[in-house]
C-alpha cells in the first residue's frame, strides 16, 4: 500500500493534506469529520488581535451604557464571565479540539502589536497547540514605511515569538516582497521552522448604490496553485531543513501531488473543503493515493521534491518568464 505519511514542522502526519484556517476548522463537529476523513492536520481560524480588541470594546461600551440604569439590582447577579469572547473562545476551541482529535492541531495568530503577537502565541501554545502559525496578513499602505522597514518588522515579530514559545513555529507569507527568496531565508534565520506559501489577500469592492467599501470573498480556483508551486520548487533546495507548506488553489488530488513533487512537506486546502464539506478531504487523499499508485510511487517521501528546481530536468524553467512560449501556445 502507498505510504502517505509525512512530517511537517516536526509533527508526524498520516497524510500530507492539511485543512487551513476557515469557518470549517472553527467548528468542532466539522473538525471531527475532517479527522474521520483522514486529514493530516488542521489549522484553526486565525486569532486576530484587532477582532479581540473590537469585541471587548463593544461589550464594554454596551455594558457601561446600561450599568447605571438599575444599580440596586447589581447585587442580585453573579459576576460576568466572558468566556464566549475573543481569546477565551479560541482557547476553548483549541483545548476541545486537542482533547477530541487524533491529529495535530495548529493554532494561527495575527497580531497588531508586538505584545499581542507574543501574548496570544504564548497562550495558544500553553493551551496545547501542536504548533503556531503566524498569519502575516498586513497591507503595507503607509507611504513612510519602506520595504526594508516592513521586512524588518516581520523579522522582529518572528524573533520575539520564537523566543517566547517552545512549540514549532511556521510563518504564513504573502508573495508581495521584492526579493522573496532572500526574505524567506531571513524569516527562517529569525526562528521560523516552516513557511506557508501563500496568503491570499481578499480585495475590497465598491458598492455603487451606497458608495461603501465592502468586503468581498472570492474563493480560490485551480489556476492559483501555480504561484506557490513555483516558489516551493525554488525554495526547496535553498531551505532543505525547513518545512514548506503549499496553500491556495488546491482543489484536486493531483494538485496535492504537484505540491509534493515541487518540494512541499504538506499541502493545505480551504476553498475546496468549504465548497464540498469535510468528506471531500477523504476524496482528495484517495485521488492522491490513486495517482501515486498509477505512477509507481510507494511513499510521499519518495515523491517529495523530485521535481524541485535542483532535481527538475530543466531547473531554469522555474525562473524564466517564458512569455513567448506561453503566448505561442495560445489558440482561440
Amino acid at each position: 500500500m502507498t505510504d502517505l505519511t509525512t512530517t511537517y514542522l516536526g509533527l508526524a502526519l498520516r497524510s500530507p493534506l492539511v485543512a487551513s484556517p476557515s469557518p470549517l476548522t472553527g467548528n468542532l463537529n466539522d473538525l471531527v469529520l475532517l479527522d474521520e476523513a483522514g486529514i493530516g492536520a488542521v489549522v484553526l481560524p486565525s486569532l486576530f488581535e484587532e477582532d479581540v480588541e473590537s469585541e471587548a470594546m463593544t461589550f464594554h461600551d454596551r455594558f457601561e451604557d446600561s450599568s447605571g440604569l438599575h444599580p440596586e439590582a447589581l447585587d442580585y447577579f453573579p459576576d460576568v464571565v466572558l468566556s464566549h469572547l475573543g481569546i477565551d473562545r479560541h482557547l476553548r476551541l483549541l483545548q476541545e479540539a486537542v482533547s477530541i482529535l487524533s491529529i495535530p492541531v495548529i493554532a494561527s495568530v495575527n497580531g497588531r502589536s508586538a505584545g499581542g503577537w507574543v501574548d496570544y502565541a504564548t497562550r495558544l501554545a500553553d493551551a496545547g497547540a501542536g504548533a503556531i502559525e503566524l498569519n502575516m496578513y498586513d497591507v503595507a499602505a503607509a507611504p513612510h514605511r519602506s520595504a526594508s522597514d516592513v521586512e524588518q518588522g516581520y523579522l522582529t515579530l518572528v524573533e520575539a515569538v520564537r523566543a517566547a514559545v517552545g512549540v514549532p513555529l511556521s510563518v504564513k507569507l504573502s508573495p508581495y516582497f521584492s526579493s522573496f527568496a532572500n526574505f524567506a531565508g531571513r524569516v527562517v534565520d529569525a526562528g521560523a521552522d516552516g513557511l506557508v506559501l501563500f496568503n491570499r489577500f481578499y480585495q475590497p469592492d465598491l458598492d455603487l448604490r451606497t458608495l461603501d467599501v465592502t468586503p468581498t470573498l472570492d474563493l480560490s480556483h485551480t489556476g492559483e496553485v501555480r504561484l506557490p508551486l513555483r516558489w516551493i520548487a525554488l525554495l526547496r533546495p535553498q531551505l532543505p531543513q525547513t518545512s514548506l507548506a503549499l496553500t491556495s488553489g488546491v482543489h484536486l488530488g493531483t494538485e496535492i501531488a504537484k505540491g509534493l513533487l515541487a518540494g512541499a512537506d504538506a499541502v493545505m486546502s480551504t476553498a475546496e473543503l468549504l465548497r464540498r464539506g469535510p468528506s471531500r478531504a477523504g476524496e482528495l487523499i484517495a485521488e492522491l493515493d490513486s495517482w501515486m499508485d498509477a505512477e509507481g510511487y510507494a511513499s510521499v517521501e519518495q515523491l517529495k521534491g523530485s521535481v524541485a528546481q535542483h532535481t527538475a530536468r530543466d531547473p531554469g524553467a522555474f525562473e524564466r518568464a517564458q512569455y513567448q512560449q506561453v503566448l505561442a501556445a495560445w489558440t482561440r
